[in-house]
């Protein structure tokens, strides 16, 4: 025991040491505590994506931003898909001529790579929220103090808007890490005239500018009225002869270091433009969406357009605004409220005295005027009416999930003001304790002037009271504004995650190594939205493939091209967005091409209870055979036989008749080309149904519906096996909310179920 007694005492002895250290460099303490609030914000934001957001959020553009990700990492801004391009088309992915680029620019992605390159994606998000805690720490502290820079850093960590918009995979976290770095560059630039520091804030605000512009140039814009301030005061000083040559010269050479490098950003951003859309002038966005841009009257993304009126701007943005003070900073209203105390305490005593020099309260002004810039920016920007969905709603669309993010970078001044706040205040309460009520407050509590000495202890220990219970009952509020501010935000996105979680299940559970699998479209054509989990490599021959479950000809040349591949068909029952009371029910089918001259597939379904008729149609779109079922309402199941020849497809059964008949199948006139047969696609591929529709005594009816993709030459047909299959109700042809499991018996009514056996090739 020797040794940990020795070592225990070593550490004990080591604390004063550490103590008199910290004592004697100033600013070593907050340092530290500066450095501990930002490491544990980063592991807190590391925590909340990974556990709040396994599968991702309900904004498919993280989607793209790691798959972005993964082609920088292989060296690419483009995916080359070929002929293939629209069953590989991820979410907000251009398509030019078989390669495949996104709307956004590589910066974020090129961020969120450094995670990937360390193992975990979600490190990267970690690692901008704890430097976006430490920039904001030392910006307030520049602009006034170690005490208040503390607190402001609490205050954002203390934004819903920050923890939750720092989560995901979106690009606001990063370009406000980007702008940051910027402004504290360029406040040690000016201050010590540091060509250094200046090299640096050109870097980051030429990167914030190549990854979203727009932000950038909002952010940055207080700054550079700044430098134009300075250049201009500069050039006046020194024709009045007030400073010299060197002083003039020291003065400019940062401010001139951060324009030059600034514009190097600018021009790889107008270079990589000129790579990816054939123009430096046309960004990324613009080729994907032409009218989603800046700007007033007619918006339009993907075929959602509006008339964008400033009246409609105007509306809006103060509904985000409203949201964003009364929501998503720290403490809600009582954080606001602290706001307007801090700006008002710096607007009665910030004058600037050295504006050239930027003293703090020129500093101070400057976070005003990135406020103003932010917010008055914004209007022009319709994405601020489209994140609101419903405006006069807080509680829905993104807006209800991650606050108004678009006004992100309003975070710094707010955390500042904030604090600034809180300090005033803390201020006037310790003049109180430490020096009573004022004579005219003693009067009216009956603590006389004439007899004030032998009162003042009393004074001073009744002022000292009134702080004390002020403290203990504005603690309570606090905890209580700021448990209210979290708790809903956090709650919406537990609630979307637990709903959507069913959906990925099969993947957790199935070994997909060198595996193809289709994916369903709810909302068109596009990889990645929804599910944004299922995302290819950059070469699209990764672990596992994912295609788009399109068309029959896109979804046989996709096959074609892996032909060594298990191929699986993704699917689900339910609603998408999912339903918070069915959910979803989801299941991976294992697939199969059968080919022959001729195929025939045995089909048998149930049939529940009170049906009294039932009838069996064979149709390709547009011709078809319809048999009626003969003693329905006896039966319990119903079977037929589906057979494909290269030119016609046909059914059979024991117990069907064509329709109009009696007895054994005979000839239906008007019932298809072939009597009891249809032809397949005169194009060679196509989808040939099958449906069973049964009717009950009230009217009622149930309809099994088989869609089987074909493809047919001159003497062979192929099929993908097993069939899609939807049990519709009160109706032939329904989606996925009726989409037949036959893994969850329980999803389906009593009575209700189908058998099939893969298609077999017999000799004509």
């Amino acid at each position: 025991m020797a040794g940990p007694d020795r070592s225990l005492g070593r550490v004990l002895r080591s604390v004063p040491r550490v103590r008199t250290a910290v004592r004697r460099r100033p600013g070593t303490g907050y340092r530290i505590a500066a450095g501990l609030l930002a490491t544990l914000t980063g592991l807190l934001v590391f925590w909340l994506a990974t556990d709040l957001f396994p599968y991702h959020s309900t904004n498919d553009d993280e989607g793209v931003y790691l798959l972005q990700a993964s082609m920088l990492l292989e060296g690419q801004f483009q995916l080359y898909a070929g002929e293939l391009a629209e069953s590989f088309r991820p979410w907000f992915f251009v398509e030019d001529d078989g390669r495949l680029y996104p709307k956004y620019a590589p910066v974020p992605a090129a961020i969120f790579a450094i995670g990937t390159v360390l193992g975990e994606p979600r490190i990267s998000l970690g690692l901008v929220a704890a430097g976006n805690v430490a920039l904001l720490s030392a910006l307030v502290a520049a602009a006034w103090d170690r005490r208040t820079a503390l607190l402001a850093a609490l205050a954002l960590v203390g934004s819903p808007m920050f923890l939750l918009a720092s989560s995901v995979f979106l690009p606001y976290a990063p370009t406000t890490l980007l702008n940051l770095a910027f402004a504290f560059a360029y406040v040690r630039a000016v201050r010590r005239e540091s060509v250094a520091y200046a090299a640096l804030a050109g870097a980051t605000i030429g990167l914030a500018f190549f990854g979203r512009p727009y932000t950038a140039v909002l952010f940055a814009a207080p700054f550079i009225c700044h430098a134009c301030w300075v250049i201009v005061d500069g050039v006046r000083r020194s024709r009045a002869g007030r400073d010299s040559k060197s002083t003039f010269s020291s003065r400019m050479a940062p401010l001139a270091t951060v324009a030059a490098v600034g514009l190097l950003g600018v021009a790889a951003a107008l270079l990589y433009n000129r790579a990816v859309t054939g123009s430096a002038l046309v960004f990324p966005y613009e080729g994907f969406a032409p009218l989603d841009g800046p700007g007033f009257g007619h918006r339009e993304l993907l075929g959602h357009s509006i008339d964008y009126t400033p009246r409609l701007a105007v509306w809006a943005n103060a509904h985000a605004l409203w949201y964003l003070f009364t929501r998503w900073i720290a403490l809600g209203p009582l954080g606001a409220a602290l706001t307007l105390v801090g700006v008002a305490v710096h607007a009665r005593g910030g004058r600037p005295a050295d504006i050239a020099r930027l003293d703090d309260a020129t500093l101070r002004w400057l976070f005003v005027g990135v406020a103003c810039s932010v917010v008055a920016g914004n209007v022009p920007f319709w994405g601020t009416h489209n994140m609101l969905a419903t405006v006069t709603d807080p509680t829905n669309g993104l807006v209800s999930l991650f606050g108004p993010f678009y006004h992100f970078d309003v975070l710094l001044p707010v955390s500042g003001f904030v604090a600034a706040g809180v300090v005033a205040l803390g201020g006037r309460l310790r003049t109180l304790a430490e020096g009573g009520f004022p004579s005219g407050v003693t009067s009216r509590l009956g603590i006389g002037d004439s007899d004030r000495d032998g009162n003042s202890n009393t004074n001073h220990r009744l002022a000292r009271l009134l702080v004390v219970v002020l403290v203990l009952t504005s603690l309570p509020v606090g905890v209580a504004a700021q448990a209210a501010v979290l708790e809903a935000p956090l709650e919406r996105n537990a609630e979307e995650t637990a709903v959507r979680e069913p959906a990925y299940e099969p993947f957790e559970e199935t070994d997909l190594e060198g595996a193809l699998v289709f994916v369903p479209t709810p909302y068109g054509d596009w990889l990645g939205h929804p599910f944004q989990p299922l995302r290819n490599e950059p070469d699209l021959a990764g672990e596992t493939v994912y295609a788009l479950d399109r068309d029959v000809e896109s979804n046989f040349e996709v096959i074609d091209v892996y032909p060594d591949r298990d191929v699986y068909r993704y699917t689900y029952r339910g609603s998408w967005p999912p339903d918070r009371v069915r959910g979803v029910t989801a299941t991976l089918e294992p697939l199969e091409v059968r080919s022959g001259e001729r195929l025939d597939s045995n089909v048998t379904v149930g049939v529940p209870d009170h049906v009294v008729d039932a009838s069996v149609t064979v149709t390709n779109g547009s011709d078809s055979v319809r048999y009626d079922v003969t003693d329905a309402a006896d039966r319990d199941e119903i079977a037929t036989t589906w057979t494909l020849t290269p030119e016609t497809a046909s059914v059979d059964g024991p117990a069907l008749a064509l329709e109009g008949e009696e007895g054994e199948r005979g000839e239906g006139e008007g019932k298809g080309r072939n009597g009891g047969e249809i032809d397949l696609p005169t194009d060679g591929e196509g989808t040939i149904s099958l449906l069973v529709t049964l009717t009950q005594g009230e009217g009622s009816t149930l309809t099994y519906r088989l869609e089987l993709a074909v493809r047919s030459d001159d003497d062979r047909v192929d099929v993908v096996w097993p069939a899609k299959t939807r049990v519709c109700t009160l109706r032939t042809d329904c989606g996925h909310e009726e989409t037949y499991l036959a893994d969850h018996p329980d999803e389906h009514l009593e009575g209700v179920w189908v058998e099939t056996s893969p298609s077999v090739e017999r000799p004509e």
